[in-house]
């Protein structure tokens, strides 16, 4: 590689010192004012402007510029040098840009000429150019050299000298300020100190200036000098303000480090002393306030000893650590837990009994449980009760009832959420190793009620999920089993904590999604659907009183006749508990209050009956199942089991021309398919008993459908329902429309027994059945329905499938026809999932 050549070039003619401008080249004559005179090569710039009088060091590295400056210094000619417009966020370097178009070029540049030029070995050329003018370019063109273009001087006009020379000496006092606060060299002081043309000043500024490149172009095209100034010390203004703010913030972290240093000094030289003396340890100073508050909270033995650990660990660190807050937060989790705090329970009988009729009516399962739960407690105050499981569908007071037991125990009450929850974290609590880790929500939720013995409910356990997380199912066998509860291990506190006192009562819909080993460490007790007459009293005693509070009704006569609740329970709204009964009472008060408040209505004395119910709520939303129904050939009516409660559905059975073959539909599940097939097996076999010839089943098709297709159906208890209609349709006989059955079939015809009783009768008496058969071997569970319930329907216990056919089938009609098609019946409000009881 050959050594770097440096030349220079002829010295370029000096600048007029008086207006700004620059006298064209040796031998060159001087262009006339607004002429354009020749085309000179152009050097496009990227994030750099060269000011007149500012000399720039610029390098070339295309080989097509690198001749092009050769050519321009050997000819001692001048050179303009262009603006690239860039956008704010640009990544272009400063310096040359080589793929410049005629496009992209401002139309104001400088008039510049080469002072100095060193050639590399490698090609490359640096150079230092310094600016003559400021010029306007014209006719700007790209070609096999680059861009060229004409140009005509700016020229640099001052209309104002007093004012000019005022602006002068701002922006030379203002650029002082920016050179102390900046890192820009201490000799600019000195230059700046003896320019005293305000033009010249005014460029030099904008060079050294750390602003904007559209900025200085504008600064670049500005001939009227006292603009230019203006214009100057507007941005330099801005750019004290930013250095200002900048110097503050800086000063700030300064005297921050500073503090900081200075504190861990002086805590190093107390730890210091106080190990001469004998004083170290975690009994001074906030240790020793934390290790006060763990000793107060009386934690077990292992939790102090953990506590005390933590403690040394925190004096050895430095406040300002990361680790020092997560040790510290640790400490005050450990004492802010209720280790020995328990609240008394208030074994009064007579009291509890009170207040649980007081808030719930029925329920009685629940209230002699916990009345059981406080007689044992009575005569053994060690005992610990099991876990309680309230099972039952929505709005049958579940959740409410907790709050009641912790207020007829005299305890305090914690409810935890689960519907939704998929991290094992939220049980067990995160381990410290992570950033931000909590305890799980038990220890938070004792902490909270501050006490180691509160009624703790664990609502909608049936609504766990689970994940890549982890399973919060699983982590609650550990926290619901008497036998392993007493030593419950957070993975945050990671020291046992005893949950054995704590009264723990779960609630779910259903159990079916419950794990059986989570079902096995509950005692289940079922809250079943309302009847009519308990939907009335809860209405009267509990709804109807809370909503005219709610209303603002409250206090002024209002009164719900007892006919206008059996209407809106009859006629709008078929549940198994009572929000929706809540929801239409409140409906109407509401309208109540539009009128009394618009003046249609007094405001005391409002009597609501059932006209008014009915014109306010409109037409009935509900109607019983088998109101107007006639006997029908191949419809049989079934019983029901979903989350929400009993429901009663529709078998409907069909034979057209055919072979023999069978259709089932209505979105059921495997079970409920096998049941139709075992059903379809027996009808064929038990044809002669009911007067069916063999060959009635060769030449048909039938075609067999449980109305409301959109709803999942599955379970074995539809059986008997389905072989009932089968054998209306093929022996011709109609079935009784207020009668219904559940129970699971064999191929033998026997009836097995089902779950679900208890819901299903309640359903079949709310949708006006009047005779329900069910099996044999359910007879203990008819014994658990409300009287009422039983005193509504004739309920017949069924061995075989024959007692089904002898109470539903009627006769064969003197005149019999061709059965029609059967139309689906599908209940006012379809159960959400309609899922037969297995």
């Amino acid at each position: 590689m050959s050594a770097p050549e440096a030349r220079d070039p002829p010295a370029p003619p000096a600048p007029d010192g008086g207006g700004g401008g620059a006298p064209p080249a040796a031998g060159a004559p001087p262009a006339p004012p607004g002429a354009v005179p020749e085309r000179l090569p152009v050097l496009a710039l990227a994030q750099l402007v060269v000011f007149p009088h500012v000399v720039v060091p610029i390098s070339v590295t295309s080989p097509v510029l690198v001749g092009v400056i050769d050519r321009v210094v050997e000819s001692h000619k001048r050179l303009l040098l262009g603006v690239v417009r860039t956008e704010p966020t640009s990544d272009l370097p400063p310096g040359v840009f080589d793929a410049a178009t005629p496009d992209v070029v401002h139309d104001t540049g400088t008039l510049a000429v080469v002072v100095r030029l060193l050639k590399l070995g490698d090609g490359t050329l640096r150079m230092l150019v310094q600016g003559l003018d400021r010029v306007a370019l014209a006719d700007l063109e790209a070609g096999g050299d680059g861009l060229s273009a004409r140009f005509a001087p700016i020229p640099s006009v001052i209309a104002d000298a007093l004012k000019a020379e005022a602006l002068r000496r701002a922006v030379a006092a203002q650029m002082a300020r920016v050179i102390e606060m900046t890192s820009l060299s201490a000799e600019l002081q000195e230059v700046l100190a003896g320019i005293t043309d305000p033009g010249k000043l005014a460029d030099f500024a904008a060079a050294n200036l750390d602003i904007a490149v559209e900025a200085k172009v504008e600064l670049l095209a500005a001939g009227d000098v006292v603009a230019r100034l203006e214009r100057l010390s507007a941005l330099i203004a801005r750019e004290l303000q930013v250095l200002e703010v900048g110097s503050q913030i800086s000063a700030k972290v300064k005297t921050r480090m500073d503090e900081h240093q200075r504190e861990y000094v002086l805590r190093e030289q107390l730890k210091a002393i106080q190990e001469e003396l004998g004083e170290g340890g975690p009994e001074g100073g906030e240790a020793g306030e934390l290790l006060k508050k763990l000793e107060t909270a009386r934690p077990t033995a292992e939790a102090l000893e953990a506590g005390r650990r933590e403690l040394e660990r925190l004096g050895r660190m430095a406040p300002q650590s990361a680790e020092y807050q997560v040790s510290r937060t640790y400490v005050e989790v450990l004492a802010g837990l209720p280790w020995s705090v328990l609240t008394e329970d208030r074994l009064d009988i007579a009291h509890a009994r009170q207040v649980l009729d007081r808030d719930h009516f029925d329920l009685e399962r629940v209230k002699d449980r916990i009345i059981e739960y406080l007689a044992v407690r009575f005569l053994n105050p060690e005992a610990h009760g099991s876990i309680l499981c309230f099972v039952g569908p929505p709005g049958t007071g579940k959740t409410s009832v907790g709050q009641s037991i912790a207020e007829a125990l005299g305890r305090r009450f914690a409810r935890m959420a689960l519907g939704g929850m998929r991290d094992e974290a939220e049980i067990r609590g995160h381990r410290r190793t992570y950033v931000g880790a909590l305890p799980g929500r038990i220890l938070q939720l004792l902490q909270r009620a501050g006490s180691r013995n509160p009624v703790f409910m664990l609502d909608e356990v049936d609504k766990l999920g689970a994940d890549f997380r982890g399973d919060p199912t699983s982590a609650l066998l550990e926290v619901l089993d008497p036998a392993q509860n007493h030593a419950f291990v957070d993975h945050y506190v990671e020291v046992p904590f005893n949950l054995r006192d704590v009264m723990f009562i779960a609630t779910a819909n259903t159990l079916a999604t419950v794990p059986p080993p989570l079902v096995d460490r509950m005692e289940v007790l079922e809250l079943p659907g309302y009847t009519p007459r308990e939907k009335l009293e809860i209405a009267r005693r509990y709804l109807v009183p809370r909503q005219l509070k709610e209303t603002g009704l409250e206090g002024r006569g209002v009164v719900v006749a007892p006919r206008a609740l059996q209407c809106i329970v009859a006629e709008y709204t078929r549940e198994a508990g009572v929000r929706q009964l809540e929801r239409e009472i409140q409906h109407v008060l509401r309208q109540i209050v539009v009128d009394v408040v618009g003046g249609r209505s007094a405001a005391r004395g409002v009597r609501v009956t059932a006209a008014a119910v009915r014109r306010r709520l409109g037409p009935p939303k509900v109607q019983p199942e088998v109101a107007g129904r006639e006997p029908e050939v191949g419809v049989m009516t079934g019983l029901a089991w979903t989350p929400a409660g009993g429901d009663i559905l529709f078998i409907e059975a069909l034979k057209m021309p055919g072979h023999g073959a069978i259709t089932i539909t209505g979105q059921l599940g495997d079970v409920m398919k096998e049941s139709a097939s075992a059903a379809w097996s027996l009808i064929r076999a038990k044809g002669p008993a009911l007067g069916i010839g063999p060959q009635a089943f060769q030449d048909v098709d039938v075609h067999l459908h449980v109305p409301a297709g959109a709803v999942p159906k599955d379970g074995p208890s539809a059986g008997v329902a389905i072989a009932t209609a089968l054998a209306s349709l093929f022996a011709g006989r109609p079935v009784r429309p207020d009668v219904a059955a559940t129970g699971e079939l064999t191929l033998r015809g026997h009836v097995l027994p089902v779950g679900g009783i208890k819901e299903k009768l309640i359903a079949a008496e709310r949708a006006g059945i009047a005779v329900v058969l069910v099996p044999a071997r359910n007879a203990a569970d008819v014994a658990e329905v409300p009287e009422e319930v039983r005193r509504s329907l004739e309920i017949r216990l069924a061995e075989t499938v024959d007692t089904v056919f002898e109470a539903a089938l009627l006769p064969v009609p003197a005149r019999a026809a061709a059965p029609a098609p059967a139309r689906s019946r599908v209940a006012a409000e379809p159960p959400s999932a309609a899922r037969s009881a297995p």
